[in-house]
């Protein structure tokens, strides 16, 4: 239900946004002529655990894929987006030993890489019984940095192979990829990372946007205030009887000081998490500006509309109150609900039931 959920939501969402960004000319995302990226207009807050990803166009972001792994360096050019396929190797037990499709760099920033090579999509267990993996054709799935895409639930390795059948043959599309991307996330950033990404998230704790109130002095700001009051108010009652202490709320753009129990509660839960639930939370935030509500979605308080309301609440009076920006708010709603839905559902899947 949950997956089945995700793909509808990630379909209509880029299919929402493609036609927006592209001067809305085209009237599918299916369309084959879609050429460019999705990916152009994305929120500014970047999550801690992808940060420090290289920006250069260089050797390093191109999307090669061999049948022993390795990139084929004679090929290599910074201003080529071409795919590569080496041939398999005659012997078939070598090819199944060594064969692969290891994903560069640059498939964690979007735009279309190359046409689709392979035909069938399929999971298996991994190789050591711990996990399961994608199988393009022959080929085994890898992360960027040449390690077996190794996932902890069935249910999330189908969900990333539906989104590797989902692609056209007129190009790989990374951008509708969400759960492919949280993935390698968790599984190459989050272990070398973790007290970083830990570290950053509880900086910003305390300028959350859910502690943050508009002043209640005047008619304009009044009514946001109101609102916050309204539907904010839950989720910090929630907190309260989860851990113990009572959020304090201000008005200052600067932040305020949480109580120092209740900040090492949430630095304790997230040190209790596991990469993909750590993954998880630190996209959600990052989207959402709040780690309150990215633990309200881990804890199972808040759904994902729920979310979005709460993400979107003083935005939303602003439309209502002057009026929508085709091309703008329309488009930054539609990319929040995406990068939301994304996360929660990748966490949902990773988890054993």
């Amino acid at each position: 239900m949950l997956l089945n959920f995700y793909l509808n939501c990630n379909s209509n969402l880029t299919q929402s946004l493609a036609n927006l960004l592209i001067n809305r000319t085209l009237k599918s995302i299916g369309n084959s002529k879609l050429i460019g990226a999705l990916s152009s207009r994305t929120r500014h807050l970047s999550s801690a655990a992808t940060a420090d990803q290289p920006t250069s166009d260089g050797p390093s972001s191109l999307f090669i894929f061999s049948s022993d792994g390795k990139e084929d360096k004679s090929n290599r050019n910074a201003q080529d987006d071409s795919i590569y396929v080496k041939s398999p190797s005659s012997s078939s037990s070598k090819r199944e030993a060594a064969s692969s499709v290891t994903m560069p760099m640059s498939f964690m920033r979007g735009s279309i890489v190359g046409k689709r090579f392979y035909s069938q999509v399929t999971t298996r267990p991994a190789d050591d019984g711990n996990g399961w993996t994608v199988m393009l054709d022959y080929r085994t799935l890898k992360t960027p940095s040449n390690r077996p895409l190794k996932l902890p639930t069935l249910a999330l390795a189908k969900a990333i192979a539906a989104e590797w059948e989902y692609q056209e043959t007129d190009g790989i599309r990374p951008f509708t990829m969400p759960l492919m991307k949280h993935a390698c996330t968790a599984l190459e950033r989050v272990p070398l990372t973790r007290p970083k990404v830990i570290d950053y998230l509880m900086k910003k704790f305390n300028q959350d946007l859910v502690f943050c109130r508009a002043p209640n002095d005047n008619d304009i700001t009044s009514v946001v205030h109101d609102r916050q009051v309204e539907k904010m108010d839950p989720l910090l009652d929630w907190v309260t009887s989860e851990f113990g202490f009572k959020p304090a709320v201000y008005s200052s753009f600067f932040g305020g000081k949480q109580e120092d129990g209740l900040t090492k509660a949430i630095e304790t839960l997230l040190k209790q998490t596991d990469d993909c639930e750590l993954a998880a939370i630190d996209a959600i935030a990052s989207s959402a500006h709040s780690l309150i509500i990215a633990i309200g979605i881990y804890c199972g308080k808040l759904q994902i509309g729920e979310a979005i309301e709460l993400i979107r609440l003083e935005e939303d009076i602003q439309v209502d109150r002057w009026g929508l920006v085709e091309g703008g708010h329309d488009v930054d709603a539609a990319d929040l609900r995406v990068q939301i839905s994304s996360a929660t559902v990748f966490l949902g899947l990773s988890r054993s039931t």
